[in-house]
């Protein structure tokens, strides 16, 4: 299985890095690789509810990355799993209130099957470059007016 985390502390309280997290919309702020996104089904950052993404792939072209919220826990957790493109791992942020502030871990795993399996290196650099943009989450939560 490919693995994949990151922590990061943030000077926000809980409930507002959740609420900015379960809004995929925000996505485009904070993950540079995501193009597109648009809420396809379901109520925005509710569990069941679908985003649809494009992704920046592979030698410049657009790739899916659409997934589901399968578990929202406001100011506490946020699941998901990629249900379009080439790779769908499962992906959680576990939010803890620490000092005022929040204590951010994003976790992505994989199982990868098929043809897949021969890029095991290459999926968990990507996925290690995925969780690694916590940094850029706080720099914008922290910019923004509280």
């Amino acid at each position: 299985m490919a693995h994949a985390e990151n922590e990061v502390s943030i000077n926000r309280s809980a409930n507002d890095v959740y609420a900015f997290l379960a809004n995929g919309l925000n996505n485009t702020l904070w993950r540079p690789a995501v193009k597109t996104v648009a809420l396809a089904s379901g109520e925005a950052g509710n569990q069941g509810a679908v985003y649809s993404q494009t992704m920046a792939g592979p030698g410049g072209r657009t790739i899916a990355g659409d997934y589901e919220i399968t578990a929202a826990q406001p100011g506490k957790r946020l699941d998901f799993q990629v249900i379009a493109g080439p790779a769908r791992p499962t992906g959680s942020f576990t939010l803890n209130d620490n000092d005022g502030g929040t204590t951010v871990r994003f976790t992505l795993d994989l199982q990868p099957k098929g043809f897949m399996k021969l890029m095991g290196s290459m999926i968990t650099k990507t996925m290690e470059v995925e969780v690694g943009q916590l940094g850029q989450l706080k720099s914008v939560l922290e910019a923004q007016s509280a």
